[in-house]
């Protein structure tokens, strides 16, 4: 276990390592690295795909149109975004928002694995397919054939897999598409706020 002052010392150097990383394509066409950002102490984790333009541009987590989404959502919920930790499972802007390469998601993956042993946190909270894939993959569930398969099986689901808890949601995103899941993904979050 770390102590609070060895906890923010080690994120440092691993945000330093995050933001000079050069292990793949998408350091040449990023603006910035993203660090994951919130309370270190932190209960639940959130995990999205990647920064999205404005986050590039500022070098913000949440912060572009989805990002209002999720503010919101935590709102409804009653949990406090300061209480939060709030990361990416690619570290960097993919151009166009196009899907993540398997190699890119390898390289960054190490980056994940050590914020979630830095943070410790009760609850890792994968936003969205791919991140929900890959924390899955992490802790050894058993995988789903389709994207449909992990929304439709895990979203809105407790599990419990290896000694962690992992509560799989949709993207925020997904609501600037379909208003109408709105009322569905606020009771989802909802129940995170146990958690705090």
């Amino acid at each position: 276990m770390f102590n609070k002052q060895e906890k923010q010392e080690s994120l440092e150097i691993l945000n330093y390592q995050i933001r000079s990383c050069e292990s793949c394509s998408l350091s040449v066409t990023r603006k910035h690295a993203l660090t994951g950002e919130g309370n270190i102490d932190a209960r639940i984790m959130f995990v999205a795909l990647s920064p999205g333009l404005k986050e590039d541009l500022h070098n913000k987590m949440f912060i572009g149109p989805s990002g209002q989404v999720f503010n919101k959502l935590l709102i409804a919920a009653g949990i406090e975004r300061e209480l939060v930790f709030m990361t990416n499972l690619i570290k960097c802007m993919l151009p166009n928002n196009r899907k993540p390469k398997i190699s890119e998601i390898e390289l960054c993956s190490q980056f994940l694995d050590e914020e979630i042993s830095l943070i410790q946190p009760e609850v890792i909270v994968p936003l969205g397919y791919y991140a929900g894939r890959a924390i899955l993959q992490k802790y050894h569930a058993d995988l789903f054939e389709s994207q449909m398969d992990i929304a439709k099986t895990t979203f809105g689901k407790l599990l419990f897999l290896n000694g962690q808890k992992i509560y799989p949601l949709s993207h925020p995103a997904s609501l600037l598409y379909n208003p109408s899941y709105e009322p569905g993904t606020v009771e989802k979050y909802k129940k995170l706020a146990a958690f705090l």
